[in-house]
């Protein structure tokens, strides 16, 4: 089984941590735990207590400048496992979804797997309907987003160019359409991650769920036609 790298970029107003603490506890006990900061670790008042309940973990702080992408492509580059799983800060999961990787890191495959979206009981309840939607979207779609939990070989990532830092949002969403265009299979695990619901609570859940659509789509909109041309091309 290859060597998995969890990477969880913080933002610069992380003031709390949550059931994710915990619930890497449930990875296997060579799993490295990349924390990456873009401010001096130190600034971070609950890293003691989160060191603490990850005592004896393989756990690795590092810094990088603002901004998740640039976050993520520099814990990737640090990382030293085999498999990297790029978690949100707000996310939670279970044993069902450890075990679904495990099995994944174990195939030869070069491939990239993601979890079942499912919203945690602190926004509206409505969004079990996003959490449905998503769903449906990763797998008839081929649109996962990154609070899905992304999964793939760090030797993929590397060769199809990481996560945009360029890319004003949307970077997880821009680095599905690269491993599309390039042919790489993406694997829905039957198993859920949870990820918090604050931000619908907190602007509105019709904003935010009208402004999501619209982002998304519009950043799709020049892959999916490429996409298509280059399908379309391949068959004549």
């Amino acid at each position: 089984m290859g060597s998995l790298s969890v990477i969880v970029p913080l933002g610069p107003n992380e003031n709390a941590f949550g059931r994710l603490a915990a619930d890497l506890l449930l990875l296997p006990g060579d799993s490295e735990l990349v924390f990456v900061a873009c401010r001096p670790v130190e600034a971070y008042p609950w890293r003691a207590a989160l060191e603490r309940v990850l005592s004896g973990r393989r756990l690795r702080w590092i810094e990088a400048p603002e901004g998740r992408a640039r976050q993520m492509n520099a814990a990737a580059v640090a990382a030293s496992g085999d498999w990297l799983w790029f978690l949100h800060w707000d996310s939670g999961f279970g044993p069902a979804l450890v075990s679904r990787i495990q099995q994944a890191v174990r195939q030869p495959l070069l491939a990239m797997s993601y979890a079942r979206l499912q919203f945690m009981d602190d926004g509206p309840a409505i969004t079990r309907l996003n959490a449905r939607l998503a769903n449906w979207r990763s797998r008839w779609l081929g649109v996962p987003f990154g609070d899905q939990g992304f999964v793939l070989p760090k030797e993929l990532f590397v060769r199809v160019g990481g996560f945009d830092e360029a890319a004003a949002f949307g970077e997880d969403h821009l680095l599905v359409w690269q491993l599309r265009l390039a042919g790489v299979p993406l694997i829905m695990l039957d198993a859920p991650l949870l990820t918090s619901a604050r931000k619908y609570r907190r602007h509105g859940w019709s904003r935010l769920t009208l402004r999501y659509q619209w982002m998304w789509m519009r950043q799709a909109w020049p892959y999916a036609w490429q996409l298509v041309r280059s399908r379309l091309s391949y068959r004549r």
